[in-house]
Formats: C-alpha cells, structure tokens, sequence
C-alpha cells in the first residue's frame, strides 16, 4: 500500500488562495497525490485562520475535508504524551502544536513524507534522531 502524504497548512493555503506565492507548486502537488492526504486538527484550524480574509477560503478548506481529498487519522488525546515530549524538546524552536502532531504523525506513518512550507522541518526530527521526508518549494 502506498503511504499516505501527512499536510501541513502552509501548502492547504497555497492551494485555495490563488494569490498565494507556491500555489502553482501546491497545486501541483495536489494534483499528484492521491486521496485521501492526511492532515491534524491544529493544522485545520490553523489553516482556517489563514483563509479567513480569502474569498470562500474556509468553505474550500471545509470541502477538501467533505470530498475526502483530506481525512483527519489523528487524535491528540491518544498521542498526548508524545507529542507533549515533541513540544518540550523543541521549545526553542518554538514548534507550534501543529508542527508537534504533524511530527507525531511522521513518526506513526515512517515512510509518509510531510508536504509543508516550513522549514522548521528540516530540523525537526522524528524517532529521535531520523530525519523526515518532506515536500517543499
């Protein structure tokens, strides 16, 4: 079975806002994954808050979810202490709540890379020490 691609907020924006400096990027992204992407609560609300302003922007959100472009496989409740671990040990950074769960699910689907805009990713790890496989610009 092939791995599911894990989503960040920054490429769900890109792809909704044409005015979006990667949306070509992201749309081509999208167009070479197949469905469903996985994705997390926090990056949902975070990317929601970004649309807020753009036309239609958190109702094309809400139908990538409805359409099953995008699924939510995570729950923070049972992966609590996990991603409380990812969060301390990269305070410095700071890691978002995102980003932490977004790791979290790197390490859950190990050969899942993480399509995503930020580069904090390049610093993050999963499993410790393993470096996770991303899709950037």
């Amino acid at each position: 079975m092939k791995q599911p691609i894990i989503v960040d907020a920054g490429p769900l924006v890109a792809l909704i806002n044409q005015r979006e400096r990667h949306h070509a990027w992201a749309h081509e992204q999208f167009s070479l994954i197949v469905p469903p992407a996985f994705t997390c609560e926090p990056v949902i609300t975070e990317a929601a808050h970004l649309l807020r302003d753009s036309y239609n922007g958190v109702d094309s959100l809400m139908q990538l979810l409805e359409r099953g472009h995008l699924t939510i496989p995570f729950n923070l409740a049972d992966e609590l202490p996990a991603v409380t671990r990812l969060l301390k040990k990269y305070a410095s950074t700071p890691m978002s709540l995102a980003d932490a769960c977004l790791v979290r699910m790197a390490e859950l689907h190990s050969e899942s890379p993480v399509l995503t805009l930020d580069a904090d990713f390049r610093v993050y790890r999963k499993n410790g020490r393993a470096i996770i496989p991303t899709r950037m610009p």
